[in-house]
């Protein structure tokens, strides 16, 4: 059969097998295809296993009806997402030798619904960044334009699909990572509630609840049944949420229960600037709820953000430090400022000096600021604002030079409390861009980017949307009828869609 893969979201493609009219061979055939002619250019996969996943859909049967993604390509992240006897280095040189003992447990879970992982893609080293810029790996480049990053640190997930190499692909998000490169590449991007998906084997948390894994993807449905597949009740995690009694898939086109209390602000939280477009974006999105007979009203976020990206900082030195010291203790030496990236090193020598008083305490405020969002949605339904500050920066712009990295070596030498501000410093570019993703990881909230704008330049701005914890449903229904009207941007005008 001659078929364009290329216009089928991953359900789509299942239905197809199901129904005998392509193989799982033929699926993962195109998808390779298609990685042989805009990976060299994307750099968004890093490894591929192409004899492995060709067997696996050898040994698929043809109308695969039992599973619902049976024999759907797909791509995995190359952090957290381990396959057993393979390769996972978190983008780092460190890791690079790096094999994976046994699946992770989200993978073994994406492998029961049918999918077929074909390889991993790119990521900055240990997830720290909104954009994708390892030394081990390079950079990630942007379908829309090649000279802008896909963003971080799901971009070489986010670049695939934008690109059509797979419909949707794994990725996560500790601060972002799936709704920051959501917005910067036409995709639609859900973080599901904390402890709503797998974690581990072996990793009860992730940085403290506030990483989780998911997936990016094309369209809405193919979200909402991946969330149906891989939702779980997960005896060794830290954190759990109740099961959805329903079917994401099945309720994603029941109109939305009520009349829906919206609140929105374009306001950064960390006073720093937002664009003109990014406020666009948001405007014509509740509009369009406002037109759906929605109440919106605009209201600034009840937590402080500045206060809150310094405790998660202080989290994200404290779990470099602890990292620094299993893999020294695997590796038998110690590591040295060269073997890592300078984020990686200033967030590790850093975190030495965080004692466990001021970590807990830290851990602390994130129950403050949770308090405060719960409060928030006990009067509103939704809560919208810009994905991020504005479309995608270009590739090299965040990464330090070599005169930063001079100063940024200094770390070791100062005071803890110069040590924080350095940090802080170190962060903000990158932060100006991204102010607005990290208060969904520390709160627990579900959050999506929605695809719903295009600058002059031809960029693509998406625009966030959080809910109560356990509301998924509601999130991906607002999706839903968001993705039929005029707004939805997808991969119309993507200059490199076949």
């Amino acid at each position: 059969m001659s078929f364009s893969y290329h216009t089928y979201d991953a359900i789509g493609l299942a239905e197809l097998v199901k129904a005998r009219e392509v193989s799982p061979r033929e699926l993962v055939e195109a998808a390779f295809a298609r990685m042989d002619e805009v990976n060299p250019v994307l750099n968004a996969v890093v490894r591929t296993r192409r004899e492995a996943a060709l067997k696996e859909a050898d040994e698929m049967p043809r109308g695969d009806s039992s599973r619902p993604f049976a024999g759907v390509p797909f791509l995995l992240k190359d952090i957290s997402q381990a396959i057993g006897g393979e390769p996972l280095t978190s983008g780092a040189l460190l890791m690079k030798n790096h094999i994976a003992k046994r699946d992770s447990n989200f993978v073994a879970r994406i492998r029961s619904g049918g999918f077929i992982p074909l390889g991993h893609t790119n990521t900055p080293e240990f997830g720290l960044k909104n954009i994708t810029e390892s030394v081990l790996h390079g950079p990630a480049r942007n379908p829309w334009n090649t000279e802008f990053s896909p963003g971080g640190s799901s971009g070489g997930a986010a670049a695939a699909v934008a690109s059509c190499i797979v419909p949707a692909a794994g990725a996560s998000d500790g601060g972002g990572s799936i709704r920051i490169p959501a917005s910067f590449t036409g995709l639609f991007g859900l973080k599901p509630t904390r402890g709503r998906t797998p974690v581990g084997p072996g990793i009860g948390r992730q940085w403290q609840g506030a990483s989780i894994d998911f997936a990016l993807s094309r369209s809405v449905r193919d979200s909402a049944a991946m969330l149906d597949l891989l939702q779980t009740l997960q005896p060794e995690a830290a954190f759990h949420t109740p099961l959805y009694p329903g079917q994401y898939l099945d309720d994603l086109l029941k109109p939305t229960p009520k009349k829906l209390r919206i609140a929105y602000t374009t306001v950064s939280p960390v006073g720093t600037p937002v664009s003109e477009e990014a406020v666009r974006a948001v405007l014509k999105t509740v509009k369009f709820l406002a037109d759906e007979g929605h109440e919106v009203e605009e209201k600034l976020s009840p937590v402080n953000g500045v206060r809150l990206m310094e405790n998660y900082y202080t989290m994200n030195a404290g779990e470099v430090a602890a990292m620094f010291v299993s893999l020294e203790g695997m590796l038998g030496r110690t590591i040295s400022a060269g073997e890592v990236d300078i984020v990686t090193w200033v967030l590790g020598e850093a975190g030495k000096n965080v004692t466990a008083a001021e970590f807990i305490h830290s851990l602390h405020e994130w129950d403050v600021a949770a308090a405060q969002m719960s409060a928030l949605f006990k009067r509103y339904d939704l809560y919208v604002t810009p994905t991020n500050a504005d479309s995608a920066p270009k590739v090299g712009e965040l990464t330090q030079r070599p005169d930063e990295i001079e100063k940024l070596l200094q770390v070791s030498d100062m005071s803890k409390d110069e040590q924080r501000r350095m940090i802080y410093t170190m962060f903000e570019p990158s932060l100006t861009y991204t102010p607005f993703t990290q208060l969904a990881n520390l709160t627990g909230q579900p959050a999506m980017s929605v695809p719903v704008h295009m600058t002059p330049s031809g960029l693509p701005v998406g625009v966030q949307v959080m809910s109560c914890k356990g509301r998924e449903d509601l999130l991906l229904q607002v999706a839903a009828r968001l993705e039929e009207s005029e707004l939805w941007v997808g991969m119309k005008g993507n200059p490199l869609m076949p």
